[in-house]
């Protein structure tokens, strides 16, 4: 480990003198160490504040065992809307800008949806409660693991003058990258400029944050973190278009450490009254021990209340926080995709838990046939423990695979979120049942042998041209799609937010997927155009008509 410490007042980090005493609770220290050495971080940056003190500290290492320090960069993802509730807040307490006035006021030419007279404002979208979904539904990216790169202005204008409100605005909170991103636009577009240029010189520049930008240069290449999905996966860097907003900063140790400070009122900034407006708490958050203000969550615990967010992408994670009473403070970034959010926690609170760090075992894949099979874990939701190769995956019912790690016999731990299965045996040595351990103890029986039988059914090859009839977008709700494309002559499906999965013919029209047991039948009209599909799960049968681009 290595530790720099940053004063008040610079712009770089220095080297601590020896005798400094650590800033980083003990037990954060060594969980974080265990961590590392797991496998579960490749590397890690935490910045800490106590006070007038401050430290930065990094854990393990780049790829090619290249160090890191405070200037490394990491995508920081949706930390980002913080930084664009600034930017509201400074024109609300500046009194350019009002928190009920509709967004339809800064975007001319676009048709913003509304609901019985009530309007999208400002600070609907910034107390994620504007009505709108998370994700738009016309977001159909070109690469998956790049996903909203190519999501353009034009197709937020599309999406919006399409898309109807479930709700009122303001009726209950919903987490949107989309409400984020609209404000991160809209208030470029009333700028004049691009949200990058504003952002640059309202709130990055005046900080001095320059290993800071929306804008992924070649000099910021060169000091930044390759990411890593959470099996640990290399994965590329996100770029993000018209919904900039909601993710898109890359950033460093020592800036965000300079942000954290001004947040905290412990770096000078005229920017300070503006944070604190946008940190005061307003409205209900996803939980009763959570309200939100503009963007920023409030998180009351027996212990103190604390300020934070937290922020992810395809192959980094990151937190930031403090105390209300603005003494402590943390921010936490790391090329995995894992959540780092309970190592920021335990920083300002000392009796916040702490997940254990799990160290990987290898288990030989037919040890792995153990415990293959479906678990249910209550009625129309079942488990499913299957392996390619040596690598055991889990799937529940309608949801994403991900894959489990052996860190003792029969025991397991998933790296994508704080999930951990205990398989039990009989007295015959036979797997009989998993408890999966995620918000307390939960005892699955085992109800089959093998995966869905839809898995083990035989395909038939269809031509490409037959294929190619398929292809296409499936509304199956108002911002829910199914996308239907072809890559090196398999066919994919993929509902909006999810990952692509492979589906496989049983006859004209007629496909299966192998990762649930579900069926997609293709509907024609009398000219024998495909026009609609049905997705037959869990004893529903779903229709969604074919829509234009």
């Amino acid at each position: 480990m290595k530790k720099l410490c940053a004063a008040l007042g610079l712009l770089l980090a220095t080297t601590c003198a020896a005798t400094d005493a650590p800033l980083l609770p003990q037990r954060v220290a060594d969980t974080l160490q265990q961590r590392i050495d797991a496998g579960e971080y490749p590397a890690l940056v935490i910045a800490v504040v106590d006070g007038d003190s401050s430290a930065v500290y990094t854990y393990g290492k780049l790829d090619q065992g290249k160090p890191l320090d405070g200037d490394t960069v990491f995508e920081i993802g949706s930390i980002t809307k913080t930084f664009t509730a600034t930017l509201l807040a400074q024109q609300v307490t500046t009194g350019k800008l009002q928190l009920d006035q509709p967004v339809a006021t800064l975007l001319p030419g676009f048709s913003i949806p509304s609901r019985d007279g009530k309007a999208v404002t400002l600070g609907n979208l910034a107390m994620q409660n504007s009505g709108l979904p998370r994700l738009p539904s016309n977001l159909r990216p070109a690469d998956a693991m790049d996903p909203y790169a190519d999501y353009s202005p034009a197709k937020l204008k599309a999406f919006l003058s399409s898309y109807t409100l479930p709700r009122d605005p303001g009726a209950r909170y919903e987490y949107s990258n989309l409400g984020v991103g609209l404000l991160g636009y809209a208030l470029g577009v009333h700028a004049g400029t691009s949200y990058e240029q504003l952002l640059q010189q309202q709130v990055l520049q005046p900080l001095g944050m320059r290993h800071s930008s929306t804008v992924q240069t070649d000099a910021m290449h060169a000091t930044m973190a390759p990411g890593h999905d959470a099996t640990g996966k290399p994965m590329g860097n996100w770029h993000i278009d018209a919904l900039a907003g909601a993710g898109s900063l890359v950033s460093s140790g020592n800036d965000m450490l300079r942000y954290l400070k001004a947040n905290m009122g412990r770096l000078p900034s005229t920017l300070y009254p503006a944070m604190q407006f946008a940190q005061a708490a307003r409205a209900d958050g996803p939980t009763p021990a959570e309200r939100i203000g503009l963007v920023w969550m409030t998180h009351h615990d027996a212990a103190g209340d604390v300020i934070e967010h937290g922020g992810m992408t395809g192959g980094y994670a990151s937190y930031l926080g403090f105390t209300a009473d603005r003494r402590y403070g943390v921010v936490v970034l790391t090329n995995a995709a894992i959540a780092p959010e309970d190592l920021g926690r335990a920083t300002l609170l000392a009796d916040a838990p702490l997940a254990p760090a799990h160290k990987r075992i290898s288990v030989p894949e037919k040890e792995l046939d153990d415990y293959v099979g479906s678990y249910q874990l209550h009625p129309g939701f079942n488990i499913a423990v299957f392996h390619k190769g040596d690598q055991l995956m889990s799937q529940g019912t309608g949801q994403d695979e991900f894959p489990v790690y052996a860190s003792a016999k029969d025991e397991f731990f998933a790296a994508v979120a704080d999930i951990s299965l205990s398989f039990k045996r009989d007295e015959h040595g036979k797997v009989t049942s998993v408890v999966v351990h995620q918000h307390g103890d939960h005892v699955a029986p085992r109800v089959g042998a093998h995966m869905p039988e839809a898995n083990d059914r035989p395909a038939i090859t269809l031509d490409t041209a037959t294929l190619g009839n398929y292809i296409g977008h499936y509304q199956l709700a108002p911002q829910a799609v199914i996308d239907v494309t072809l890559k090196n002559g398999q066919a994919f499906v993929q509902l909006t937010g999810q990952n692509a999965f492979p589906i496989y013919a049983s006859a004209r029209d007629k496909f299966f997927l192998r990762v649930v047991d579900a069926q997609i039948d293709f509907e024609r009209d009398k000219d024998g155009k495909v026009v609609a599909l049905v997705l037959h799960q869990n004893g529903m049968d779903q229709r969604a008509p074919r829509v234009a681009e």
